[in-house]
């Protein structure tokens, strides 16, 4: 009887104004009340232990936004969202049962910050906007989200930016869809999620290149709570990333346990701000797998100069390199100057051996006769240069000389070997 009692009166009492959404008229939900289901399915109600149907999209796929309400991303510029605990407390307050209860950037008006799930600034632990290039609502899947940008101060104001990147492509014709993302501090509350979903569209793009596939975040930041003093940052994820689907009865793709959630922060490598590097031509060099064993960072492609991984044992070598350098040119300048000396010897040579045949004449070819086959006449023939040699080596009085004489025929040789062979390549 007292349950039942109970139960009656809680049905007359208040709400409570706790936990925080994404609101613009762009959502789907926009509208959705506390009586709209058979359950508190406000767009501010977290998700936890649902089904699919009901966490997808916060189950409002049957309550879309008005046709033409899109929420803009300049892109290279932040996109202000108003978070707060009611729509009474945004610029939207019209459509609000409550009416307007604004109060600057608080995000919960006349309610302490535990409403919003932190204890203080230093509690907070981010969310982030993910989107889409698909204009159809029944085509997306999970693993189609994106994440573009992240704030990692969220929860804490109403008026919250989220930098755009400045390489957005365009979005299709009916825009882009886009979704809001949040898990705060297990400090300050249950395993919740959150989602709003949204239609979106990129203004001012000049980029033409697509976005990555997304992957799963990797747990890889500092995480003192579980031990971990540093971060490991080759088993981060790099590039683009999905949402995080957690705490829900089907279709997670995180799996962490009731006290470490995952967030939208350094813990699984969403830096704050613009997502730059979630484009095709991001990591031009490719992406190293994650492990706890991998030590190449990958260096991203931002629109500028192209970057290549790096690692320790590299950043070592670079400090080696230029005395190796330094030892290499000194060894190529000695084997210069030692080329350049025998270039000088083989002149001398050369020389000297030109001097020696002129002593045996002008230098004109010597006609020797010979006898023609088959006729028996006497015939004349150049003598060859090798046959001059063999005339001045019997003439030749000092061992200097049949040394010199002997590197000019080896030469001769050579030549005439090289002059035999060019003719197997010769087309007549």
């Amino acid at each position: 009887m007292i349950a039942i009692v109970l139960l009656s009166l809680a049905a007359f009492l208040p709400l409570t104004a706790g936990h925080a959404a994404f609101w613009h008229p762009s959502m789907w939900g926009f509208n959705v009340t506390a009586q709209t289901f058979s359950y508190d399915n406000r767009p501010v109600t977290p998700l936890m232990n649902y089904t699919f149907e009901q966490w997808w999209f916060h189950g409002h796929l049957g309550y879309p936004p008005n046709a033409g309400d899109f929420f803009d991303l300049p892109a290279g510029q932040p996109a202000t969202a108003q978070i707060a605990c009611d729509k009474g407390a945004t610029t939207f307050y019209a459509s609000d049962p409550g009416g307007d209860i604004q109060d600057g950037d608080n995000v919960c008006p006349g309610s302490p910050i535990s409403e919003f799930h932190t204890t203080g600034l230093d509690d907070v632990k981010g969310c982030g906007l993910a989107i889409t290039y698909n204009s159809d609502v029944a085509d997306v899947q999970p693993g189609d989200f994106t994440v573009f940008s992240i704030n990692q101060t969220c929860v804490w104001t109403r008026f919250t930016d989220f930098q755009v990147p400045a390489r957005m492509p365009v979005c299709p014709e009916g825009g882009c869809i886009c979704a809001f993302f949040w898990i705060h501090s297990p400090d300050s509350g249950a395993e919740q999620n959150y989602m709003n979903g949204f239609r979106c569209n990129v203004t001012g793009a000049t980029s033409e290149v697509p976005l990555a596939t997304p992957q799963l975040p990797r747990r890889c930041g500092a995480d003192p709570a579980n031990g971990r003093m540093e971060a490991d940052l080759g088993n981060c994820t790099y590039g683009a990333k999905q949402p995080f689907y957690w705490f829900q009865a089907e279709r997670n793709n995180m799996f962490e346990g009731t006290y470490s959630p995952p967030f939208y922060n350094d813990l699984y490598n969403f830096k704050d701000g613009a997502q730059d590097d979630i484009f095709q031509d991001s990591y031009p060099n490719g992406i190293p797998t994650p492990s706890v064993n991998q030590t190449i960072i990958p260096t991203p492609y931002l629109g500028g100069a192209i970057s290549t991984a790096t690692s320790a044992s590299t950043s070592a070598a670079a400090s080696t390199t230029p005395a190796a350098a330094s030892t290499t040119t000194a060894a190529a300048a000695t084997t210069t100057a030692a080329v350049d000396t025998t270039a000088a010897a083989i002149s001398t040579t050369t020389a000297m051996a030109s001097t020696t045949t002129a002593a045996t004449g002008n230098g004109s070819e010597t006609l020797t006769p010979t006898t023609s086959a088959g006729t028996g006449k006497p015939t004349c023939k150049p003598r060859t240069a090798a046959s001059r040699l063999r005339s001045l080596r019997k003439r030749a009085r000092s061992s200097w000389l049949n040394s010199t004489l002997d590197a000019v025929q080896g030469n001769i040789r050579r030549h005439r070997s090289m002059h035999d062979r060019s003719k197997l390549w010769r087309p007549f």
